[in-house]
């Protein structure tokens, strides 16, 4: 599926023409984010391009964004495990409350 067609990223860090969208994916056990790097070009009618090859001089900004990139998912995914643990909990007391023993 393109990135196009789901929901837009959580986050869409930038170093240049450089990029990492973070995504934020559900699954039973709570979310969790993903990370696409990509370098913004213009194709030869003017229209801006993605791609995921990358030049050598793009290599040290890309490893930067990278480093941004893990960083905020990581949060991202501990703020996330955080409301599922919470989401968990709370729904284990509403099925207690009306247990009497």
């Amino acid at each position: 599926m393109a990135d196009a067609d789901r929901n837009p990223p959580a986050e869409t860090l930038r170093e240049g023409p450089l990029k990492a969208a973070i995504w934020r994916n559900e699954s039973e056990n709570g979310a969790y984010h993903s990370v696409t790097l990509a370098r913004t070009y213009k194709d030869k009618d003017g229209n801006l391009q993605d791609t995921s090859s990358f030049r050598a001089k793009d290599l040290l900004g890309l490893s930067e964004l990278a480093r941004r990139a893990h960083h905020d998912a990581s949060d991202r995914d501990r703020a996330a495990f955080k409301e599922h643990r919470m989401a968990q909990a709370e729904q284990g007391q509403a099925h207690t409350k009306g247990y009497t023993g």
